[in-house]
């Protein structure tokens, strides 16, 4: 069916343009001719017919792959979302809380209780723009920070835990600042 759309979007190239090309022969050269003797006023004109014809002819092909793509709903057939927990990425592993550093469990016992906490963005909404958790709405997600030893700044190390303050039920451990989690489990 694509096919037939190409044929009919396709320009019609000129005859001797066309009778060359089933011939092998280059563009404004006649049967009979030895390369290099092509006609010089007609041939430039009739070479760049066929030049942006084949362009025009890529560009149609593109055309019709992008519209097909989106009429398909994309290139990896995307599929609606029944509920949150569906969309659970692939590379988030598991981690007991007796594996935790000594900080991310005195950092969990703090989130338990409300605080104080050290740091003044702890308890932030944590936006998971890089789709690395489970997707929830906005605001769903708060970070706190784990401190590290000898650390002049904030460190990369993080909690973030999911659903309503003080609750330590949906909480992953980051050690390397988002760039991947684990789920803390009991």
């Amino acid at each position: 069916m694509a096919r037939m759309g190409l044929q009919v979007l396709e320009p019609a190239l000129e005859p001797e343009l066309e009778s060359g090309l089933r011939t092998g022969l280059g563009s404004g050269q006649k049967a009979g001719q030895k390369p290099g003797q092509e006609r010089k006023a007609a041939g430039a004109p009739a070479t760049l017919n066929l030049c942006f014809g084949s362009i025009r002819r890529a560009a149609t092909v593109a055309a019709l792959v992008v519209a097909a793509t989106f009429a398909t709903g994309g290139l990896g057939s995307a599929q609606a979302r029944s509920t949150p927990s569906d969309d659970v990425p692939a590379n988030i592993g598991t981690i007991a809380v007796g594996q935790l550093p000594t900080e991310a469990v005195n950092t969990l016992g703090l989130i338990a209780t409300g605080g104080p906490y050290p740091f003044e963005k702890d308890g932030a909404v944590f936006g998971n723009f890089e789709r690395a958790l489970p997707y929830h709405r906005r605001g769903y997600y708060h970070e706190y920070t784990v401190p590290t030893p000898r650390a002049r700044n904030r460190g990369a190390r993080r909690i973030v835990c999911g659903g309503p303050l003080r609750q330590t039920d949906d909480c992953y451990y980051s050690d390397d600042h988002y760039a991947s989690f684990k789920r803390i489990v009991e």
